[in-house]
Protein backbone atom coordinates (compact mmCIF):
# COMPACT_ATOMS: atom_id res chain seq x y z
CA UNK A 1 0.00 0.00 0.00
CA UNK A 2 1.31 3.51 -0.72
CA UNK A 3 2.63 5.58 2.34
CA UNK A 4 -0.62 8.29 0.65
CA UNK A 5 -3.28 5.77 0.51
CA UNK A 6 -2.13 4.67 4.01
CA UNK A 7 -2.21 8.69 5.21
CA UNK A 8 -5.97 8.47 3.34
CA UNK A 9 -7.06 6.24 5.14
CA UNK A 10 -5.99 6.98 8.75
CA UNK A 11 -7.66 10.37 8.26
CA UNK A 12 -11.32 9.27 6.77
CA UNK A 13 -11.04 6.69 10.02
CA UNK A 14 -10.12 9.79 11.81
CA UNK A 15 -7.03 9.07 13.46
CA UNK A 16 -4.93 12.00 15.08
CA UNK A 17 -2.29 13.87 13.14
CA UNK A 18 0.24 12.00 16.01
CA UNK A 19 -0.44 9.04 15.56
CA UNK A 20 -0.64 8.93 11.57
CA UNK A 21 2.98 10.37 11.92
CA UNK A 22 4.16 7.40 14.07
CA UNK A 23 2.27 5.60 11.33
CA UNK A 24 4.08 7.20 8.68
CA UNK A 25 7.58 7.05 10.30
CA UNK A 26 7.01 2.92 11.09
CA UNK A 27 5.67 2.33 7.58
CA UNK A 28 8.69 4.25 5.88
CA UNK A 29 11.44 2.47 7.56
CA UNK A 30 9.73 -1.10 6.53
CA UNK A 31 9.29 -2.87 9.83
CA UNK A 32 6.21 -4.18 9.56
CA UNK A 33 5.53 -6.33 12.29
CA UNK A 34 5.68 -2.84 14.42
CA UNK A 35 3.37 -1.48 11.92
CA UNK A 36 0.87 -4.59 12.34
CA UNK A 37 0.88 -4.36 16.14
CA UNK A 38 0.36 -0.46 15.92
CA UNK A 39 -2.41 -0.71 13.55
CA UNK A 40 -4.16 -3.22 15.91
CA UNK A 41 -3.36 -1.19 19.05
CA UNK A 42 -5.73 1.42 16.72
CA UNK A 43 -8.31 -0.45 15.99
CA UNK A 44 -8.65 -2.11 19.91
CA UNK A 45 -9.23 2.14 20.73
CA UNK A 46 -11.56 2.42 18.19
CA UNK A 47 -13.68 -0.75 19.29
CA UNK A 48 -13.22 0.50 22.86
CA UNK A 49 -15.10 3.85 21.61
CA UNK A 50 -17.28 1.89 19.58
CA UNK A 51 -18.72 -0.65 22.92
CA UNK A 52 -18.94 2.75 24.57
CA UNK A 53 -21.07 4.47 22.48
CA UNK A 54 -22.76 1.30 22.42
CA UNK A 55 -23.65 1.51 26.49
CA UNK A 56 -24.98 5.02 26.05
CA UNK A 57 -27.31 3.83 23.21
CA UNK A 58 -28.61 0.91 24.90
CA UNK A 59 -29.36 3.29 28.33
CA UNK A 60 -30.82 5.28 25.91
CA UNK A 61 -32.90 2.52 24.76
CA UNK A 62 -33.75 1.93 28.47
CA UNK A 63 -35.22 5.85 28.75
CA UNK A 64 -36.64 5.48 26.30
CA UNK A 65 -38.75 2.29 27.22
CA UNK A 66 -39.35 3.94 30.44
CA UNK A 67 -41.04 6.68 29.07
CA UNK A 68 -42.81 4.78 26.69
CA UNK A 69 -44.66 2.44 29.78
CA UNK A 70 -44.52 5.65 32.48
CA UNK A 71 -47.57 8.20 33.08
CA UNK A 72 -45.44 11.22 32.75
CA UNK A 73 -46.49 13.63 35.98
Amino acid sequence: MELKTMIDCLSDIGVDDEHKEMLRMIMESGQKSELIGYLKRCRCALMDEMHESQRKVDRMDYLIRWAEKEEIK
